[in-house]
């Protein structure tokens, strides 16, 4: 299995380290990132758009695995640009990708779709995008330039262009992230190309990054659902048994999402 390459901008010691949320979350975040490594191959291997994870265990009790210090990440900031469905769900997936990762393409052509269809639209889920690019220079500018487009409410059609079958093959340089955005509907190519390079951009992907690693991930795609850790291109299933499971025990404690919630 390839190694992942270091970032192109490396985070500090300290924000690698699992953030200190409790011994029994800090060794639940060490798992989702020994599992999201073993289970998941982002390289340019052609055998990742078959394969998938080994299905995650989801337990029938609503509560278990679950923990509600990272739930907390959840930033249900009504303007996060790279988020959609409502800020008051009451279920977030917060997902960790980059954008040559083969199994976050996997995850985006054929689950995410029906997640968006079946939960977001009628108002149980919402799902925020974290840039984690782990996968060097090319991870890096997908990443920037998917917050640019964002910058311009096209962050979801730039998601599907660089994401789309035999996409990441043809790499992320320059000229390819400018036809991603055309392709994407970006109306303002300049201001496009101004704000990847900018440093707002740098700045919301190294703290996207460095929540990434807080939590233990090393590898892509990597899930939280309501504080719920799942690794990998998972079956259907498993992100619809987790999203029930969340539904009903925030059904039962009444603790449906804080819309307005500052950003973290």
């Amino acid at each position: 299995m390839p190694t992942p390459q270091k970032p192109a901008s490396t985070p500090s010691k300290s924000s690698r380290k699992p953030l200190v949320y409790g011994a029994v979350v800090v060794v639940a975040a060490g798992l989702l990132g020994f599992a999201s490594y073993k289970a998941t191959s982002p390289d340019d291997s052609s055998k990742d758009t078959a394969a998938t994870a080994p299905a995650a265990e989801v337990s029938a009790d609503p509560s278990e695995g679950v923990y509600p210090e990272l739930a907390e990440l959840a930033r249900r900031d009504a303007g996060d640009k790279l988020a959609i469905g409502r800020a008051d769900a009451p279920v977030v997936m917060i997902e960790y990708a980059d954008f040559k990762c083969g199994y976050c393409g996997k995850f985006a052509r054929d689950t995410e779709p029906e997640l968006i269809e079946k939960y977001v639209e009628d108002g149980t889920l919402r799902i925020e995008w974290r840039n984690f690019p782990i996968f060097g220079e090319e991870s890096e500018n997908a990443a920037r330039a998917a917050w640019a487009a964002g910058q311009q409410n096209r962050f979801w059609e730039f998601h599907a262009a660089a994401y789309a079958e035999g996409a990441k093959e043809k790499g992320f340089g320059r000229n390819r992230i400018k036809g991603l955005a055309l392709e994407a509907g970006v109306k303002d190519l300049d201001r496009f190309m101004k704000d990847l390079d900018g440093d707002a951009a740098r700045a919301a992907v190294k703290k996207d990054q460095e929540q990434g690693y807080g939590i233990g991930a090393t590898s892509t795609p990597s899930f939280l659902i309501n504080g719920r850790p799942i690794a990998g291109a998972q079956p259907d299933e498993t992100f619809t048994r987790a999203i029930e499971a969340a539904a009903e025990q925030a059904k039962a404690t009444g603790a449906a999402g804080q819309a307005g919630k500052p950003a973290k």
